[in-house]
C-alpha cells in the first residue's frame, strides 16, 4: 500500500520537474537564446501550450491501473509522463493513449488481457483510498466496479461541470474513441453524459490529430452563456486549450443576443424558405428611377432614365458578383450610356457619328465629369445603395412595404427592427454571402494593432536608453540612433498576438478543424447553413435529445438536417444510461415522456434514492413564502439547487435557461402554466424534471398536471431530503 501511494505521489514530482523543464526552454526562447526569430515565436507558443496542458495535474494526475495478465502494471492519468533517464519508459499513460483504452472497455465477460482496474481517489496530490475490479472471478465485497462511479453521480454539484475522465463507461469510450472522420451524432435523454462524452471526444480527436486541428481549433456551440459557463472548464481539465465556445446568439462577430422571438417568427426565419425572401430583399434594393433623373455637367444636362438603369442593372446582376460588388458594374454601365448619351447632345448638329477623331476625347471628358459628379452619385446610391448585413434586414422588418415586395410574411415586421433575436443571427450571416463581406472593421482593427506595437516599442526603447544612462553615455550611441520605434514595431508587424479565440472571433471567414453542437436539436436550418460553412471538412460531433426540443424550428429528425450537408455520410450513436437522475425522479419524467414522445425511450438509472419527489399545493399568496422557504433550506445543504418555473415567479428562472445543467435539488413552480405558457411546453417541463441529481419538489396553485400525479403529495421533513446513496 505505502509503495503505490508514494509511486502516484511521485509522479507529481516527475511532473514537477517536466514543468521546470519546460520553463526553463520557455524562458529560453523568450529570451532568443538559440532561436532564430520564426523558431523563438513558434517554440514560444509550443512551450506556452505545454505548460498550459501540465497545469492538469491539480485536477488529480493519476487516476487508474490496470494490471495485465502479463503481469504489467499500466497507471493512466491525464496526461503522459515519461522516463527520460531510461529511454522514455511510460511512467504515467495519458488516458487517450492506446494502452489506456482498457481502462475503459474490459470487463468481466471481456477483460482485454487485464486481471485487474484499480481505480484510486485523490485529492490534490494524496491517496485517499482506492477501489479495485478483479476480473475472471465472482464479485466480492469491497470490489465493485461501480464503486467509483457511483461515488462521483452522488457526490454534490460544483460550480461547473466536472470532467469524467476517471469514470468513462463503455459506451461512452466507444463513442469518443470513434475515428469517424465526419459527422457523428449522439443522441441520449437526461443525464446520460452527452455533452461530457462531445468534450471527450473533442480532446480524443487534439490528442489523435493534434497537427490538424489545433492550428484550426475547435468551435463548442451550446445553447446559452450559462451552459458555456457550467462547462467551461471539462477542456482545460484535460489539458487542452484551443477551443472556441460560442451560443448561436453570437456567430456573428461584434453581435451577442439571447432575445427569442415569438414561435412563429422563429418558423420562418429558421426555414430555409427565408433565403428566397432574403435574395428577393437584396434585388428590390437594386432599383430603377420612378422617372427621369436629370443630370447636370458644365455643357449639358443628361437623363438617367429606366430605359438606362434597367440596362444597367442587368449587366451587374449578370455579372455574378456580389450585391456590393456589382455596384461598380451598375455605375460602370450607367456612366457609360449617359456618355453617349452626352456626346450626342453636345455634338449635336456639328459633329458626325461617326467621327473617329473627337468623339473618344469627348467621351472620355464626359465619362470624368460624370464620374466626379455629386448629383449622379447620390442617385446612384439611391439606386444601388451599398448595403450591410444589418441595414439590410433592419430596412426590411421595419417596412411593410419592403417586406411585401420581397414575398415576405407580414410577421416579420417589428417595431424595433435593430432589436435582434437568435434567430436573426443565421440571417445576418448569409447576408454576407448576398452582399459581399466589408473588411472596414478589420482593416480599422489592425491599423490600431499596428499602432499599438509602435507604442509599445517606443516606451520599450526609452526604458533602455534609462537602463543603459552611465557618465560617458553622450559619448554612446543611444538605441533610438540606430533603430526608430516604427522599425522595431515593423519586425513584429506580421505576429498576431492573439489567441486562436481572438483570431477566430474577428475573422468571419475562419473555418475549423471540429465543431461540437451540443442541444443541437434547437438548431434551425438556418442554423446549421452558418456552421457548416465554419467547417468546410464536415467534421462534427453533434449531441442532443429531439424529445427535448423546445424550439419550433428545431431538428424533427437528424436526417432531416444533415443528408443536404452529408447525404448518408454520418454515424449515428444513442447513450442508453442516466447518470444523473435517480430512478425515482425519472420515473416521474418517463410518465411526461410517454405523454407527448410516445417512441421515445427513457434512459435507465444507473441508482435510486428511496425518496420519491414531492408535491405540494399552495395559495398564490403563500407561494412566494413556499419558495423562499426552499432556498433557506437548500442554502444550508453541501451542493446546487435551483427554483425553475414560468415568467413572475419571484426567484424562479425559465426550464430553457437550465438546459444542459444539473442540480442537486430542483423546485419546479407552478407546472401547469409551463406546460401551456412555453412554446414546446411538455419538452419544457420534461427539462425542468430532469435537472435533479438528488430532490426534486414540486409547487403548485391551481391544477397539477395529471401526468405528475405519481408525486408524493405530502412535504418531506429534511431528514427525509437526505442525498441519495
Amino acid at each position: 500500500m505505502r509503495s503505490e501511494r508514494e509511486y502516484v505521489t511521485s509522479l507529481y514530482g516527475r511532473l514537477d520537474a517536466e514543468r521546470l523543464r519546460v520553463s526553463e526552454a520557455y524562458a529560453g526562447a523568450l529570451r532568443g537564446e538559440g532561436f532564430g526569430l520564426s523558431d523563438r515565436e513558434v517554440s514560444v507558443a509550443a512551450k506556452a501550450r505545454e505548460m498550459a496542458r501540465l497545469k492538469v495535474a491539480d485536477e488529480g494526475l493519476c487516476f487508474g491501473r490496470l494490471d495485465a495478465l502479463s503481469g504489467e502494471r499500466i497507471y493512466v492519468g491525464r496526461v503522459g509522463l515519461f522516463d527520460e533517464d531510461n529511454d522514455y519508459e511510460p511512467l504515467l499513460q495519458d488516458w487517450r493513449a492506446p494502452a489506456s483504452r482498457a481502462f475503459y472497455c474490459a470487463t468481466g465477460a471481456s477483460p482485454e488481457g487485464m486481471a485487474r482496474r484499480r481505480q484510486f481517489r485523490t485529492l490534490g496530490r494524496k491517496v485517499l483510498d482506492f477501489t479495485d475490479e478483479v476480473f475472471g472471478r465472482p464479485e466480492v465485497a469491497g470490489e465493485r466496479g461501480d464503486v467509483a462511479l457511483l461515488a462521483a453521480v452522488n457526490a454534490p454539484r460544483g460550480e461547473g461541470m466536472r470532467d469524467i475522465v476517471a469514470t468513462i463507461q463503455t459506451e461512452q469510450d466507444e463513442i469518443i474513441r470513434l475515428e469517424h472522420p465526419g459527422v457523428v451524432v449522439v443522441e441520449g435523454g437526461p443525464g446520460t453524459g452527452k455533452t461530457a462524452v462531445a468534450l471527450h471526444r473533442v480532446a480524443y480527436l487534439l490528442y489523435t490529430k493534434r497537427e490538424r486541428m489545433e492550428r484550426r481549433g475547435v468551435l463548442v456551440v451550446g445553447p446559452s452563456s450559462g451552459f458555456l459557463d457550467h462547462i467551461g472548464r471539462v477542456l482545460p481539465s484535460l489539458g487542452e486549450t484551443s477551443a472556441v465556445f460560442t451560443t448561436p446568439g453570437d456567430l456573428v462577430a461584434g453581435l451577442h443576443t439571447e432575445r427569442e422571438d415569438p414561435p412563429v417568427v422563429q418558423r420562418l426565419k429558421g426555414s430555409l424558405a427565408i433565403l428566397d425572401v432574403l435574395a428577393a430583399a437584396v434585388a428590390d434594393r437594386q432599383e430603377l428611377p420612378s422617372g427621369p433623373e436629370p443630370i447636370e455637367l458644365d455643357d449639358v444636362t443628361v437623363t438617367l432614365d429606366a430605359g438606362i438603369a434597367a440596362a444597367a442593372r442587368e449587366v451587374a446582376r449578370e455579372s455574378g458578383l456580389l450585391h456590393n460588388e456589382a455596384k461598380a458594374v451598375f455605375e460602370r454601365e450607367v456612366i457609360t450610356a449617359l456618355a453617349e448619351r452626352a456626346v450626342d447632345r453636345v455634338g449635336e448638329g456639328w459633329l458626325p457619328r461617326d467621327d473617329t477623331h473627337n468623339r473618344p476625347e469627348m467621351l472620355k471628358n464626359l465619362r470624368r465629369d460624370l464620374e466626379g459628379s455629386v448629383g449622379l452619385g447620390a442617385v446612384l446610391d439611391r439606386l444601388w445603395p451599398v448595403l450591410t448585413p444589418r441595414r439590410l434586414l433592419a430596412d426590411l422588418y421595419g417596412s411593410t412595404a419592403r417586406l411585401r415586395a420581397a414575398g415576405a410574411d407580414p410577421a416579420l415586421f417589428r417595431e424595433d427592427a435593430a432589436a435582434w433575436t437568435v434567430s436573426d443571427v443565421p440571417l445576418l450571416d448569409e447576408a454576407v454571402e448576398l452582399l459581399g463581406w466589408d473588411r472596414t472593421a478589420e482593416r480599422r482593427a489592425e491599423e490600431r494593432r499596428q499602432l499599438a506595437q509602435k507604442e509599445y516599442a517606443e516606451r520599450v526603447l526609452e526604458l533602455i536608453e534609462v537602463e543603459d544612462d552611465h557618465d560617458d553615455y553622450e559619448f554612446a550611441l543611444r538605441p533610438t540612433d540606430v533603430l526608430k520605434a516604427e522599425d522595431l514595431a515593423a519586425r513584429y508587424a506580421k505576429r498576431d498576438e492573439r489567441d486562436l479565440a481572438e483570431r477566430a472571433a474577428a475573422d468571419r471567414e475562419w473555418t475549423y478543424g471540429h465543431v461540437v453542437v451540443d442541444e443541437a436539436q434547437e438548431l434551425s436550418e438556418m442554423d446549421w447553413r452558418v456552421l457548416m460553412r465554419r467547417c468546410p471538412s464536415r467534421s462534427f460531433t453533434i449531441v442532443g435529445d429531439l424529445a427535448q426540443r423546445r424550439s419550433p424550428s428545431g431538428a424533427r429528425s437528424w436526417d432531416a438536417m444533415l443528408s443536404r450537408y452529408v447525404a448518408d455520410r454520418w454515424l449515428y450513436r444513442k447513450l442508453t444510461v442516466n447518470y444523473r437522475t435517480p430512478s425515482e425522479i425519472m420515473a416521474v419524467a418517463s410518465s411526461l415522456l410517454t405523454s407527448f414522445a410516445p417512441d421515445a425511450v427513457p434512459p435507465e438509472s444507473v441508482r435510486s434514492c428511496g425518496v420519491r419527489p414531492w408535491a405540494r399545493e399552495l395559495s398564490e399568496v403563500d407561494l412566494e413564502d413556499a419558495v423562499a422557504e426552499f432556498v433557506r433550506e437548500e442554502a444550508g445543504r453541501e451542493g446546487t439547487s435551483v427554483v425553475i418555473g414560468p415568467p413572475g415567479i419571484p426567484g424562479a428562472i425559465a426550464p430553457s435557461a437550465t438546459k444542459g445543467l444539473e442540480y442537486d435539488a430542483v423546485l419546479v413552480v407552478e407546472p401547469e402554466r409551463i406546460l401551456v405558457e412555453g412554446p414546446s411546453g411538455e419538452a419544457e417541463l420534461y427539462v425542468a424534471l430532469t435537472r435533479a441529481t438528488q430532490r426534486l419538489g414540486v409547487l403548485y396553485s391551481g391544477q397539477l398536471p395529471k401526468v405528475l400525479r405519481g408525486l408524493d403529495s405530502r412535504r418531506r421533513t429534511p431528514d427525509a431530503y437526505l442525498r441519495c446513496v
